[in-house]
């Protein structure tokens, strides 16, 4: 519980307008942190250095809820953009996406936006062997996406397109088992929106619990998973699961954020685990920014140090 009151602590007064504002002002500095850059070079060269430790980069263009098809589109263009250009310099386009972003709840012609652009950017980059993973927002979008992940994937297949779940919703485990006929490619986060008790478990513990039944459970059906945590016990865990079921390094990887315990990225490389991380880029860093300090207190900390020179 503790932890909950920290978290929505920090994301209330990260939602303030006035600290918004000098964030955004004075804050950059500090964001880069987690943040590659505002341009699509930053994030290459980012993926570049992480190579030469044998990580690969899941790229992030940050953006969210869009308002109209003419600002969803140009949000698409700019990840097409970012599709040539990671191939032309030899980095595996392997993008996150929030639908939002591409104009989900938006209807063109009679199809929702959001799936449209999705397709477009899948379609470019599959045939340089790339990869689009449909990141997931708060509760009320959950449906909408799992809908058209599923249409995705029946069209595409799950070597080109995966999504995500979140271990703190009451209803991960039954969306789990709605995807099995798809074998689908998933990544397994615990959830960083802030969510009420009659959707989201507030326990770190039940948490917890319920990441590993996800993760095991998807791993046990043979498909792939991604496993996207920094939580050193779940990660010893899965260690163990993978190695007592004979399932194959092949089969998984272990996904975390850019700037966040680069020490244990670097460790599971060299043991010859996949290791992939998560790295935003872009102008609109600020909400991704707060969720990251809400996530950790030690984060929050850092923060304080950096503006106020402690």
């Amino acid at each position: 519980m503790i932890e909950q009151l920290y978290r929505k602590t920090i994301l209330t007064v990260a939602g303030n307008k006035a600290v918004e504002g000098v964030m955004r002002s004075r804050g950059w500095g500090l964001a880069q942190r987690f943040v590659a850059g505002h341009q699509a070079d930053d994030i290459i060269q980012a993926v570049k250095d992480l190579q030469k430790d044998g990580i690969g980069g899941l790229l992030d263009l940050l953006g969210e809820f869009v308002d109209s098809p003419d600002t969803a589109n140009a949000f698409a263009e700019q990840i097409l953009s970012l599709v040539d250009q990671a191939a032309a310099a030899g980095v595996q386009p392997y993008i996150t996406v929030k639908l939002s972003g591409l104009g989900q709840g938006l209807t063109v012609d009679g199809e929702d936006l959001g799936l449209i652009n999705a397709r477009r950017i899948i379609s470019r980059a599959k045939p340089h062997g790339g990869f689009l993973a449909l990141d997931m927002e708060d509760h009320p979008r959950v449906d909408v996406t799992l809908a058209q992940f599923r249409t995705l994937s029946q069209e595409f297949g799950h070597d080109f397109v995966g999504t995500v779940l979140q271990s703190y919703l009451h209803r991960t485990a039954a969306d789990l088992a709605a995807l099995a006929d798809l074998k689908p490619n998933l990544r397994i986060v615990k959830g960083a929106y802030l969510e009420p008790e009659s959707v989201a478990m507030q326990d770190k513990a039940d948490i917890d619990a319920s990441y590993r039944r996800l993760v095991y459970a998807n791993l046990k059906a043979g498909n792939y998973t991604n496993v996207a945590t920094h939580d050193g016990g779940i990660i010893d865990d899965v260690k163990m699961f993978v190695l007592a079921h004979g399932i194959p390094r092949e089969q998984f990887e272990f996904q975390l954020l850019y700037g966040v315990r680069r020490d244990l990225q670097k460790q599971l490389a060299s043991e010859g685990y996949r290791v992939r991380a998560y790295i935003p880029y872009g102008h609109d860093w600020y909400p991704y920014f707060s969720r990251r300090i809400a996530e950790r207190p030690s984060n929050a900390l850092f923060v304080l140090r950096g503006m106020f020179g402690g």
